[in-house]
């Protein structure tokens, strides 16, 4: 009979607590601290269902704001990021798009202009590829209580499937002429870009799928532009409508939006490609550490192909040390490294840099403002991220100012 009603119980708390997350938008098990049991061996457990969910004790969540969420880097243990935990970036809010309505359209210089459903997209041969997408704008600086994700959360890996834009291409016909296509997206700010076909035909596809599941809504269910290694704001979500053409279209994003200005009063346009980049994830702030033995580890990435070394300091920059990556390193992808490293308790400051396999080197703040200028904006800065650790194992952001 008692355990009757501790069965009734749990079963009645966990119904409870799932009802609450549903009708709570945003609700948290922050907000509902899990139930801890004496001796689980002794309580029946929740029984099973038809969704999966992450225990109450892992409490990861973005960080959101107006117009973004950024992951939480430091909470992740490999390159995959949760669907749930992908970075957000809109322009005008998410769209609900009824799968069945769903039309993406490719005209202009074609020679068969063609409307295609998202069933006649899943009918032609698919591709899967593990690869990161990163907004152009993804860096902040200011403070020493920072976190990864505060300074650089806006990037976010997963496995994509769809079907390759040249294979669209080859579908409609596209001209030989033709050097740039218009991507438009369904959302309320209609985003649009102008894409370099030689992209299309190089590596582009149209997304339907993520994660073994479909796109989520906010990275553009049901079908999105992707385009590795390639600033975010280009990788059209919600995508309706293909144009090709022989010249850009210059839309409001490529002209007064997501260009960078550069030393001579000159600005730079279609900066597409993301610069290597790494960040060391553990330690960082607002985690504390002891004497001895501490391994660092981190994501590096590149726009331009694979990660070909990570290097890091654990004196200021001084001298530097090879770490090690962990398999798989793939091309447009995050790269796992870790290094293991003895602390003497003394205060010092770690870094790592990333080298891609063009033999780009990630840069310093310093470095980039002496190529750039100091009215550089806030676009495609990829700098060196220093941590400090103070003696008691306090480990803090180095922030730095270049304006």
């Amino acid at each position: 009979m008692k355990k009757e009603k501790i069965a009734r119980r749990t079963l009645l708390q966990a119904a409870a607590m799932s009802a609450l997350g549903a009708l709570i938008p945003g609700a948290s098990a922050q907000q509902a601290p899990p139930e801890v049991w004496a001796d689980p061996t002794k309580t029946p457990g929740v029984p099973v269902g038809k969704l999966g969910s992450r225990s109450p004790f892992e409490r990861l969540e973005k960080k959101a704001s107006d117009i973004s969420a950024r992951s939480p880097l430091q909470d992740f243990y490999g390159i995959i990021t949760p669907s749930d935990l992908h970075f957000e970036r809109s322009h005008n809010g998410v769209p609900n798009i009824d799968p069945d309505k769903y039309e993406l359209l490719i005209h202009g210089m074609v020679e068969r202009p063609t409307v295609f459903t998202l069933r006649d997209l899943k009918r032609f041969p698919a591709l899967s590829r593990i690869a990161f997408i990163e907004c152009s704008g993804n860096f902040r600086t200011g403070k020493e209580t920072m976190t990864p994700q505060e300074i650089c959360g806006l990037t976010s890996q997963s496995e994509w499937t769809g079907v390759m834009l040249s294979t669209l291409f080859r579908e409609v016909g596209v001209s030989p002429k033709a050097t740039w296509f218009l991507a438009e997206g369904s959302d309320a700010a209609v985003m649009t870009r102008s894409i370099p076909v030689s992209k299309g035909w190089q590596d582009a596809m149209i997304a339907y799928a993520q994660n073994g599941e479909a796109i989520r809504p906010q990275q553009g269910y049901p079908a999105r532009l992707f385009l590795p290694g390639w600033e975010g704001n280009t990788n059209v979500k919600w995508i309706r409508r293909i144009e090709l053409s022989d010249q850009p279209f210059m839309t409001r994003e490529e002209t007064s939006k997501y260009t960078e200005t550069i030393r001579g009063g000159k600005i730079r346009q279609f900066s597409f490609d993301m610069d290597a980049r790494s960040i060391i994830t553990y330690p960082s702030y607002p985690q504390q550490v002891m004497r001895g033995w501490i391994e660092i580890r981190g994501i590096a990435w590149s726009g331009r192909g694979k990660i070909s070394r990570v290097e890091l300091s654990t004196d200021a920059g001084r001298h530097w040390h090879t770490a090690t990556l962990q398999e798989p390193v793939l091309d447009k992808a995050h790269t796992y490294f870790r290094y293991l490293w003895r602390w003497d308790g003394q205060h010092t400051e770690i870094m790592s840099r990333a080298v891609d396999d063009t033999g780009y080197i990630q840069p310093t703040l310093q470095q980039l403002t002496a190529a750039r200028g100091t009215d550089m904006g806030g676009y495609h800065l990829n700098p060196v991220t220093a941590w400090i650790i103070q003696r008691d194992g306090t480990v803090l952001f180095k922030p730095e100012k270049f304006r």
